[in-house]
């Protein structure tokens, strides 16, 4: 699943300071992402002039960056109250990391939340299920204090139908519901939200995991009201039931604000086609399954389809492609010259497939694809695509023995054609440093690297060397990274690297690399912005994690898993630091340490920094220290 492997939230830590804002940057602050800690400095006299109070007000509204009102908020008491009086979008990147009630009583004219529960390795299955971030306590108090709430955006939470019904019964003005990676619900809460949200104008579901083997699948396509909707967008192509086609065209017709629509792998061609016809005004499409299929006559590709898109003047994004028939491509050419973002990642299609369709697409800014496109077609994305800010090439095959059909090459190639690139995300099999060094010199304005060398300890594939150099081009030369993801042959000279070289890196993830506690230790040191470590089948140790120390605090996690850590060295951190919140995924195994002792060995840690302490909720098979 794409969103699994690719965050879809990386750049929710990396955005532009408003333009109103002024610099707040050395201005001392908590560095909690929801702004609740407490007021710093010594507190000043009260502002005895209400007009004061009201200018303050008025300015701080025009703070939209959460980094900058929580460095607001720190000036003095004044600021805390004024700041918190006018803030309107609260974001918890943990919901563990503060009790709802403290968050409601410190914003109380809050209208958007965004709350994220498991950590991202949840998706590759490294937490098992049950592990927790139950949206009930929360929504249960958000409707209880926030009757004029319109958004709730959900990552990575255990949602339940009750939880929907409580969101639709509870908050009369509610407009957007986003659902990226949950679970726990079924098509009855669909229905509750679709007809009892009169103001309903988003409804995203993505990448979410419904529960309709237990239940009984509902109509909740049907549950829109009759009447003329406010709907801008709907997404529901992770549904994997049937629905009533009929009541979805009907909804769309009279949904004249429609602008995104992505369907499941139920909606043909045919039916696809229908859907256009009633809504030319979309700029987003997902496609859901593009072949033919029985019972809807036939469709002729130079004809229907063609003429579909071709009346499809707004369309900028498409996406879907499940299932696809390559015959059928021909069809979106009329659009393609408008296109800014592509989505192929679930279409098995060849180079030789691709190439015709990519090179119609000169505007395109976001392209996402299988390595099924191989160099040749990355050759094609170079030459087409100058304008490209985010490319992310995912494995058809994600094992070890797998051939692949990208690599340095294609990397090089990518790296010349588009200087525009701000995010890369690259599975492959073969990589060299001289690859990675040039997309270091020809990209530098790289705010995101992800490159995923799969299978374990992958040498630069010409010279056999480490890939120490080419990684440390990446941190050396791409002033404006924040967020890292390093594989393939690594030693401590790579994290030595990235700790003096890589001061705006927020997020760190780390697979299959390292070679001593020491590489951990300067990253620690270094890279004194760091927010979140992911770590994963990586030698570092208890020596490296208590070199830490010093530093979680101002983190927001620390995960750690399949590396040398025992449940002593992770006792030693809690005792250290009580104000941290230090979990043991129990999976650990028994080992003798050098004296001959038995040591327990911890398979999985989650650390991570919370001002509501150690959650209750947590199974039997998690150890909280």
């Amino acid at each position: 699943m794409r969103e699994e492997i690719s965050d879809m939230s990386e750049d929710d830590e990396t955005g532009e300071r408003s333009r109103w804002a002024p610099d707040l940057s050395k201005i001392r602050s908590d560095d909690s992402d929801s702004g609740l800690g407490p007021p710093v400095g010594d507190s000043p006299p009260p502002f005895s002039d209400q007009v004061l109070e009201n200018v303050l007000e008025n300015v701080l509204e025009f703070l939209t960056s959460r980094r900058d009102r929580n460095a607001a908020s720190a000036v003095c008491r004044s600021w805390y109250r004024a700041e918190a009086q006018t803030r309107r979008e609260l974001f918890i990147g943990n919901c563990y990391a503060v009790a709802p009630h403290r968050a409601i009583e410190r914003f109380r004219s809050i209208k958007s939340v965004v709350l994220k529960g498991k950590p991202r390795f949840a998706d590759f299955n490294l937490v098992p299920p049950g592990w927790g971030a139950n949206f009930h306590p929360w929504v249960k108090s958000l409707g209880a204090a926030y009757r004029n709430l319109e958004r709730i955006c959900l990552k990575r939470m255990s949602v339940t139908d009750n939880d929907l019904t409580i969101i639709a019964d509870s908050l009369p003005l509610f407009k957007d519901l986003i659902l990226i990676c949950c679970e726990g619900f079924s098509t009855l809460g669909l229905a509750v939200i679709a007809e009892r949200c009169r103001h309903l104008r988003v409804l995203d579901l993505i990448e979410d995991y419904l529960d309709d083997e237990e239940t009984e699948v509902v109509d909740w396509i049907s549950k829109f009201p009759e009447t003329t909707t406010s709907l801008e967008s709907l997404v529901f192509d992770c549904v994997g039931c049937p629905f009533n086609f009929e009541a979805l065209e009907r909804l769309v017709a009279r949904s004249p604000l429609l602008r995104q629509l992505r369907v499941n792998h139920h909606v043909a061609l045919e039916q696809l086609r229908r859907l256009m016809a009633r809504a030319p005004q979309l700029t987003h499409l997902g496609t859901g399954t593009f072949r033919s299929e029985a019972g809807f006559g036939e469709v002729d590709p130079n004809h229907d389809l063609v003429s579909a898109f071709g009346a499809s003047k707004s369309l900028v994004c498409l996406s879907g492609f499940r299932e696809i028939e390559a015959e059928f491509l021909p069809s979106i050419y009329p659009v393609c010259a408008n296109l800014t973002s592509l989505n192929f990642s679930y279409a098995s299609l060849t180079a030789e497939e691709l190439i015709p369709v990519i090179r119609q697409c000169h505007n395109l800014q976001t392209f996402w694809v299988l390595d099924t496109v191989g160099d040749e077609g990355l050759r094609a994305v170079a030459e087409t695509c100058r304008n490209l800010l985010e490319l992310r090439v995912f494995p058809l095959d994600a094992t070890e023995d797998s051939d692949g059909s990208v690599s340095d090459i294609g990397l090089q190639l990518i790296s010349e054609g588009c200087r525009k690139l701000r995010s890369i995300l690259f599975f492959c099999q073969r990589m060299t440093n001289a690859a990675v060094i040039t997309m270091s010199e020809k990209c530098p304005d790289l705010v995101v690297f992800r490159l995923c060398i799969m299978g374990r300890h992958r040498p630069d594939r010409t010279t056999g060397d480490s890939m120490d150099e080419g990684f440390g081009a990446i941190v050396r030369n791409c002033k404006k990274l924040t967020r890292l993801s390093v594989s393939g042959l690594l030693t401590d000279k790579a994290f030595e690297y990235i700790g003096r070289y890589g001061k705006l890196v927020r997020t760190l993830s780390v697979a299959f690399a390292g070679n001593s506690d020491l590489g951990l230790r300067y990253v620690l040191e270094g890279c004194t912005r760091l927010q979140k470590l992911e770590i994963r089948d990586s030698p570092f140790g208890d020596t490296s994690l208590i070199s830490g120390l010093p530093f979680y605090y101002n983190m927001r996690f620390l995960w750690m898993s399949s590396c040398n850590l025992s449940m002593r060295g992770c006792r030693e951190v809690a005792l250290d630091k009580p104000n941290l919140v230090v979990e043991v995924i129990r999976d650990w195994a028994l080992l003798e340490d050098e004296e001959g002792e038995e040591t327990e060995m911890v398979e999985k840690l989650y650390l991570y920094r919370s001002l509501a302490g150690p959650r209750g909720d947590a199974p039997s098979f998690v150890k909280i220290l």
